[in-house]
């Protein structure tokens, strides 16, 4: 895509249709009891990321992680560096492509997770997964989520991530906050893509659709 795409500048339309989930549906045992409880939901399914089925893709991972807080959860973000070939500057989870070495995938997560942010793996505690998110850059993600404690440290590798930074959970679990964009590539080819503006932060792109994605499943 030409550099000068600006996310924030394409026209969005809100998708408030279901409303907040309720908080104490967003503490800890309750975000454990749904990661070990079957219900059926749609992942959403709308962007234009998932459409490539024919692609091959390359097998990768992200953390959500859910940090507990006195003030309650909040999900932790970092910033990439400008200096990154893919997605420079941009709001991402913590994660990255499989390695040999990886004994699976929630592995992935939690190796590059250490290696971008600093939190050790034993700091993590993993819940569980959400469905592959394939991404327009050829990587199939498996989104795994975990809960960190509050006392975790955090010391990012400047290489990749240039700032490590918090959105409250209940925040991003009110589509009120979600929007969805329409980008016009060419006259055949229509782009979507989500966002979910805090503050000076524009997230977007996979990493909302998998928060997206969260949301859906929590709700459930």
């Amino acid at each position: 895509m030409s550099l000068k795409f600006h996310p924030q500048e394409v026209p969005a339309d809100p998708v408030a249709d279901f409303g907040a989930i309720a908080s104490e549906r967003l503490q800890s045992d309750a975000l454990r009891a749904r990661f070990q409880t079957s219900r059926i939901w749609t992942p959403d399914t709308r962007l234009d990321e998932q459409r490539m089925h024919e692609q091959a893709f390359r097998p990768a991972a992200v953390l959500i992680p859910v940090l507990e807080t006195a003030d309650g959860p909040e999900i932790v973000l970092t910033r990439r560096s400008a200096q990154l070939r893919h997605h420079a500057g941009q709001i991402s989870f913590p994660g990255g492509r499989y390695e040999d070495s990886d004994a699976d995938l929630i592995a992935t997560a939690l190796r590059e997770t250490s290696e971008e942010t600093g939190i050790p793996e034993h700091e993590v505690e993993v819940l569980g997964t959400l469905p592959l998110y394939r991404t327009g850059t050829g990587y199939e993600v498996t989104p795994v989520v975990g809960l960190l404690h509050s006392g975790a440290i955090w010391a990012g590798d400047a290489s990749e991530v240039t700032e490590i930074f918090t959105v409250p959970l209940p925040f991003l679990m009110d589509d009120a906050h979600h929007f969805l964009h329409r980008y016009a590539l060419t006259q055949e080819r229509i782009r979507h893509f989500y966002s979910m503006p805090y503050h000076d932060y524009f997230i977007w792109g996979a990493t909302a659709g998998m928060l997206r994605n969260l949301y859906h499943f929590l709700r459930a």
